[in-house]
């Protein structure tokens, strides 16, 4: 290398290290890493980061801009260039390797190796060749859109797929039982996301667009899970969520603060509601006879906190199902505040989750929970109550939940 690394590290003022940020700065521009800069210039890897990204000002230490010599390499474009295939026909020719071209090219190692092996051309006998005019001529021709479906070009897979979803089979079904069916035609296999691009990109016309109702979503379009502006908004409104939930809660250190959420029943029509008290374990099962609907869920859990003493009435955390959207008038009745969970967190509900695991064991999936009374409810309740709890060591949560109640006297 062409710059010294000076042995004695003392403050140089405004050139500090000038000559290593210089050749640091070519490294990077080749391409290297971080790590691989640092090592062969001799700083560490947080002052190469430092060089490349700058420091922020922090107390008696002056800002550092990035260096204006030192960026990142920039993104390469998503196609290879001819450029990037003469390069690649060059560095073969010198038997270097498909990880040393992919360094070079700021590529992966998949994307060159895949290149050479989609683009070769066959030279003599059984002699292959990378020849970049040949592989970019290839790339040019594969490159126009729209491109033929296989669906659309194979009647015979058309008709075997549309026979079958008129039977109400899956794509994902479809797609195993062609594999099972047809092993040594590649032209009579898919996968199931073909079939789904071909049911709802009309514009294909490579199968009937009505065959998408006998999809189980019955939808005649994607809906799109990701797009904020065409997200349903919730049903919940004036959520508080468990943020701002009191500390004493989360420690487990005083009874009163409860978890709820609902077991479902058959064809979800029916459900029983649960609420675990944070710190014994302690449970109670609301009766919903009648459905739970946001003005049924309300009415039950109003009836179950109302019959609880005041000291075990300090707050109820919930998941944001429609079935709280009444959480507002739920608390003007009972006076105790309703927190809900972020999105897809049933962590954050652990304790309630556990126990509607323990309930499946007399509330089964897939059976009708409204023929169970509200003795039935208090029953099972009252089991689980007095089952001894590894959690607890070995208290049972009645047991637990006594001891709690005498202290807060106390």
């Amino acid at each position: 290398m062409d710059f010294e690394i000076r042995e004695k590290r003392t403050a140089q003022g405004p050139v500090k290290l000038s000559r290593e940020r210089e050749a640091y700065s070519r490294l990077m521009k080749q391409g290297l890493s971080n790590r691989e800069a640092c090592e062969i210039v001799g700083i560490s890897v947080r002052t190469g980061r430092k060089w490349l990204y700058g420091r922020k000002a922090h107390g008696k230490q002056r800002a550092l801009p990035p260096l204006g010599a030192v960026e990142a390499p920039s993104a390469p474009s998503r196609y290879l260039s001819e450029a990037d295939r003469i390069h690649i026909a060059d560095r073969l020719r010198e038997k270097a390797s498909v990880r040393e071209i992919a360094r070079e090219l700021g590529r992966s190692p998949s994307t060159v190796s895949r290149e050479i092996r989609r683009n070769r051309s066959h030279v003599r006998g059984s002699l292959w060749a990378y020849r970049p005019h040949a592989a970019q001529r290839r790339a040019n021709e594969r490159r126009p859109r729209p491109k033929p479906g296989k669906i659309g070009q194979n009647p015979e897979l058309r008709d075997f797929i549309q026979a079958h979803l008129s039977r109400r089979w899956s794509p994902e079904q479809i797609s195993h039982v062609l594999r099972k069916l047809f092993p040594d035609r590649p032209d009579m296999q898919v996968v199931h996301e073909t079939i789904y691009q071909a049911l709802y990109n009309s514009g294909r016309g490579e199968l009937h667009r009505e065959l998408t109702r006998t999809l189980r979503t019955g939808r005649i379009r994607r809906r799109s899970h990701r797009d904020a502006k065409r997200r349903r908004p919730r049903a919940v409104r004036d959520m508080v969520l468990i943020t701002e939930r009191p500390q004493e809660a989360a420690e487990r250190a005083v009874p009163g603060h409860w978890e709820g959420d609902l077991i479902i029943g058959k064809d979800h029509k029916t459900a029983i509601g649960t609420l675990v008290e944070r710190s014994s374990r302690y449970l109670v099962l609301v009766h919903l006879p009648l459905g739970y609907t946001a003005g049924h869920t309300r009415d039950g859990l109003i009836r179950a906190v109302t019959t609880m003493p005041p000291q075990l009435r300090r707050s109820i955390t919930w998941d944001q199902g429609s079935e709280m959207a009444s959480h507002r008038a739920f608390t003007a009745a009972t006076n105790v505040p309703v927190y809900f969970c972020n999105p897809a967190s049933p962590w954050q509900r652990g304790t309630n989750e556990n126990t509607n695991g323990l309930l499946r064991q007399y509330f089964p999936k897939g059976t009708d929970l409204s023929r169970h009374s509200r003795e039935d409810l208090d029953t099972v309740a009252q089991a689980l109550n007095s089952r001894p709890r590894k959690t607890l060591g070995w208290e049972t949560p009645a047991e637990r939940l006594s001891k709690l109640l005498a202290t807060t006297r106390q």
